[in-house]
């Protein structure tokens, strides 16, 4: 046994593994979204003051090992992370889930950040956006021959000329075709998040012959270990530390 984990999460990885881990560990979240009621480990909600308060945390707690499974692209969270580990000799593994590969009649077209989504949709009508809270913050910048439908977890009243739908995944094949139909969206919005969870928009977006705006994915440091999936990463785990349980449907 056993170093004392801290698992920063926040993604449906992330709340699997903790469901492995007993009350000597550590799941942290920020804040955003349910806090799970089910879990045997310790939850902490919020921020820890950029990387010098997450060292201190680190050392105060006397964790022994970080793993990272929080979004793959909240980019300074894991910047924090690495920083922090690094100050403190903690190890820091990260589970980096494998990012979606585009299939034959797929019609990707690849930005970066918010400039170049707005940029590659300027010529359409009706977006759907799956790229979480951030179009909120631009409601107020839907041009006038736009129509916006933003899918996130969170509930906003929107406007006329932008819908917010607040949904968790995952998300069914029948599903989201029902909803391009509904919409009748043009185009469809993503950052490439990895994962079966949503990844149902892609195929759905393949056969209506529909654009995928994808966001490509933020450089985020290296890890110590890095693992594609919960169980390897569970697996891991085991050895050091005392896991509720080793084996999950993963």
């Amino acid at each position: 046994m056993s170093a004392r984990v801290l698992l920063l999460g926040g993604t449906g990885d992330a709340l699997r593994i903790a469901r492995a881990l007993d009350s000597a560990h550590v799941y942290s979240l920020a804040g955003l979204g349910r806090v799970p009621a089910d879990l045997h480990c310790t939850v902490r909600v919020g921020g820890f003051g950029g990387a010098p308060g997450l060292a201190r945390y680190l050392a105060d707690e006397k964790i022994g090992l970080v793993l990272d499974a929080t979004h793959p692209y909240a980019a300074q969270i894991s910047a924090n992370a690495a920083n922090a580990c690094e100050q403190t000799q903690v190890p820091y593994w990260a589970l980096r889930r494998a990012p979606w590969q585009p299939h034959p009649g797929d019609d990707w077209r690849m930005v970066d950040g918010w400039s170049g989504v707005t940029g590659a949709i300027a010529s359409y009508e009706r977006v759907l956006f799956t790229l979480g809270r951030e179009p909120l913050a631009h409601l107020d910048e839907v041009p006038t021959h736009q129509h916006w439908t933003v899918r996130c977890l969170d509930p906003h009243p929107g406007h006329a000329r932008a819908q917010v739908i607040d949904a968790r995944g995952p998300f069914t094949h029948e599903g989201e075709r029902a909803l391009f139909e509904s919409g009748r969206y043009d185009v469809i919005v993503s950052k490439n998040s990895g994962g079966a969870a949503t990844e149902a928009k892609l195929a759905v977006a393949r056969e209506m012959k529909l654009p995928v705006v994808m966001v490509r994915r933020p450089a985020l440091p290296p890890a110590l270990r890095e693992f594609e999936s919960v169980q390897d990463a569970l697996d891991a785990l085991h050895a050091l530390a005392n896991l509720k349980h080793r084996n999950i449907d993963a």
